[in-house]
Formats: structure tokens, C-alpha cells, sequence
């Protein structure tokens, strides 16, 4: 048997040496992991890749654990372009955290960004707050007597309503739920005020009354989310918190595999009919971007979260 570095060095040295097995990638079903968050990125991508790829792209669960199961599946795989994980922000956070040994900056090699997803910072109705700068001054005449819900300690929810307070300068409690929905109703039946809520599932909150979406965490107003001004033209400038997911592959599969998969994610990008059900879905589609574009991203969103971290002292050991 050999080691996994000396089989990615064999692979690379086909590759580019223009062996049938270079020329021949992909030759089989490829497949997508998926740790933490919901699978339909991945799914919704995979018809388009699939076209690319003259391969199938099936995807494959394996929840729990905060993403470790699905990481470490990848992490420990093969780097021939058969197996990738579908990365998200838990990642970055979790290395953030330091509840990971497995850090997206160093066991895999970036493929390319999917879709981003606005958090929308949303407030009880009694909350006599109708704007994020109305809501900055409550919570500065009232520290520590504001209560703000989240998926759990060290959860996406979690840090950006620390980024959040660190940023506007204000005290709000936090009261971590188990998940993101039951945070969410802890803000609809009022046993605390506030939360940054996921897109996706809290558009119809809105619609129906029972929250009050005060801003985006996206720069600019998103589509996404209708008549919902952006936190950071609110009286936040830069504040910005995206949920995310991109492809990513294990350390040391060969660089023309991944820009023949990073073109087949491309296809994905402007597919019409991929994109449209992407929105439907509550997700916006990335813009185009390259393995090296995603590995900077991945960089700057880990260094984001550490300091968040370390400035709020958030330890979940």
C-alpha cells in the first residue's frame, strides 16, 4: 500500500504528463458529501456538473458531529477527484473554534464557491425598534436587559450577533437553542427579542407578521429578501455575514482536476434554470470564481471568525 502523498504525487505526475488516466477524468460516479446545513446546493448543482463532467455526481449525507463524520470522510479519501465535501461556514467557524481537526486551509484544496445565503436580523413585534439604528439605541439605554436566540454556542447565528454587538457597542444576551428553529420560535413567542435568522427559513416569518426583519447581513439589499435594508446601510458599515457553500476536494488532488471541476461548478453559476430554483430555494448563486479565489475567501472567513472569537472570549470546550 502506499501512502495517500506519494498517490498524489503519482496522480499529478500522470496528469501532467498527459497519461490516458489525465485524459480519461472523470471515468466514474463522482461524489459530494455533505456534513452540516441542508443538502440542496448540492443537489441542485449536480445535474449541471453532471453535463460537465459526463459523470453522475451523487450526494451523499453524513450528518453529526458538527461536520468532523463528513470531513473527515474527505479529508481521508483518495485526492483523485472522485470524492469532495461540500464546505460551508460551520467550517470556518469550527476552526475558528478550535472544536475541529480538520481545517478547510489545510486538508483540502478549494474547487469553487456555490451559493451564499443572507442571515436576516429579525425582532419580536413588541420590540419597539422598527430600523437596526433604532434597535442600537434600545439596547444602549437598556444593557444587558436585551436577549438575543441562536442555534447554539459557536453557531453561525451565535457569531454574528457577537460580531454584531461588537461592532454597534452594545450588551445583548445571549440564549443559545439546540437549533436554529427552535431559536426562531423562542423570537416568535417572545421569550427573547431577537435573533439573525437564516434567509431561507425566515422569509414567511416575515410575510406573516410574527417577526420583524430589521436588516440583512448581506452589504448591499438582496432580492432574497425584499424591502429588508442591509445592516450595513443601517448604521453598520461592513458588517457583513454570509452562509455559504462551495466544493472542496482532499489535500492534494491534482491542480487540472480541480479546474476541470471548478468548470463544472462554472456551468452551475450560470445555468438559468439552476439558479432560478436556487432562489426559489432562498440561496444566491456565487459569481464566478476560481479554486484560488475560493481559497482566499476561505482564508478571510476563518480569520473573521477568530477574531470574533478571541475578542468575545467564546470557548465551547
Amino acid at each position: 500500500m502506499i501512502g495517500r502523498k506519494a498517490a498524489a504525487v503519482i496522480a499529478l505526475f500522470a496528469i501532467t504528463a498527459g497519461s490516458p488516466w489525465a485524459q480519461d477524468y472523470p471515468n466514474r460516479v463522482i461524489r459530494v458529501v455533505v456534513g452540516p446545513g441542508p443538502d440542496i446546493v448540492a443537489r441542485l448543482f449536480a445535474p449541471p456538473m453532471s453535463e460537465v463532467l459526463g459523470q453522475q455526481v451523487v450526494i451523499e449525507p453524513k450528518p453529526g458531529a458538527g461536520g468532523v463524520i463528513a470531513a473527515q470522510t474527505i479529508a481521508t479519501a483518495q485526492p483523485d477527484g472522485y470524492n469532495l465535501l461540500q464546505a460551508t461556514a460551520s467550517y470556518t467557524i469550527n476552526t475558528a473554534l478550535g472544536t475541529t481537526p480538520y481545517d478547510l486551509r489545510k486538508e483540502f484544496a478549494p474547487v469553487g464557491r456555490m451559493s451564499t445565503s443572507p442571515f436576516i436580523l429579525v425582532v419580536h413585534p413588541s420590540v419597539p425598534a422598527k430600523t437596526v439604528q433604532e434597535l442600537i439605541a434600545l439596547a444602549k439605554s437598556k444593557p444587558g436587559q436585551l436577549n438575543y436566540s441562536s442555534s447554539g454556542i459557536g453557531t453561525p447565528p451565535h457569531l454574528a450577533a457577537e460580531l454584531f454587538k461588537a461592532m454597534a457597542g452594545v450588551d445583548i444576551v445571549h440564549v443559545p437553542y439546540r437549533e436554529a428553529n427552535s431559536g426562531l420560535n423562542a423570537v416568535i413567542s417572545g421569550n427573547v427579542q431577537m435573533m439573525f435568522s437564516i434567509a431561507s427559513t425566515t422569509q414567511s416569518q416575515i410575510a406573516a407578521g410574527t417577526v420583524r426583519g430589521l436588516g440583512v447581513t448581506t452589504l448591499e439589499p438582496t432580492p432574497l429578501v425584499p424591502n429588508v435594508p442591509s445592516i450595513a446601510q443601517s448604521g453598520l458599515p461592513g458588517f457583513e455575514v454570509l452562509g455559504w457553500n462551495g466544493l472542496v476536494a482532499p489535500a492534494g488532488t491534482p491542480a487540472p482536476v480541480i479546474a476541470k471541476l471548478n468548470a463544472a461548478i462554472r456551468r452551475g453559476l450560470t445555468d438559468q434554470d439552476t439558479r432560478k430554483k436556487m432562489e426559489l430555494a432562498g440561496y444566491d448563486v456565487a459569481g464566478a470564481n476560481t479554486p484560488e479565489d475560493f481559497a482566499k475567501f476561505i482564508q478571510a472567513d476563518t480569520a473573521k471568525w477568530l477574531d470574533v472569537v478571541q475578542k468575545a472570549k467564546i470557548s465551547v470546550k
